[in-house]
C-alpha cells in the first residue's frame, strides 16, 4: 500500500465542502453556517475547508438533532454536553483502571489477624 494513503484515518481532512455537503445531505451554505457557529469546524487549508469523515458524521448528527425540533443553539449545547459526557466516561475508565491496580496490589499484601502486630526486620539498622 502506498505510504501516502496509509496515514489516512477517519480524522484525516480530505473532503472539500461540496463533497462533505453531498455526503451529509446538507447545502454547502449550511456547512459554512455550522462552521461559523462552531458546531462542526473543519480544518482549513490554503484551498479552503477540508472535512474529515468524523466531521461528516457530526454534520449528520447535527441534521438528526435539527429534525427533532432543536434550534441551532440547542444543538450546540447538546453537542457540548455529549463531548463532556465522553470526556467524563474516559476519566471514569482511567480511574477504574487505577483502582483495579491498587486493589490488585492490596490483595498481594499479607493479611493480619484483627489486633495483630507486624514486626519488620531489617538487616541494616538505620
Amino acid at each position: 500500500m502506498n505510504a501516502r494513503y496509509a496515514e489516512h484515518n477517519d480524522a484525516t481532512p480530505v473532503f472539500v465542502i461540496s463533497v462533505a455537503a453531498q455526503l451529509s445531505g446538507l447545502h454547502p451554505q449550511t456547512l459554512r453556517q455550522y462552521d461559523r457557529m462552531g458546531l462542526v469546524s473543519p480544518q482549513r487549508t490554503p484551498g479552503g475547508r477540508r472535512y474529515s469523515l468524523i466531521d461528516v458524521r457530526r454534520l449528520q448528527h447535527v441534521q438528526t438533532l435539527a429534525q427533532t425540533g432543536l434550534n441551532l443553539e440547542g444543538i450546540k449545547r447538546v453537542m457540548e454536553l455529549e463531548a463532556e459526557v465522553d470526556h467524563l466516561r474516559a476519566m471514569v475508565l482511567m480511574l477504574q483502571d487505577e483502582l483495579d491496580g491498587q486493589l490488585a496490589r492490596r490483595r498481594e499484601l499479607i493479611p493480619l489477624p484483627e489486633g495483630g502486630a507486624l514486626v519488620v526486620w531489617r538487616s541494616d539498622p538505620q
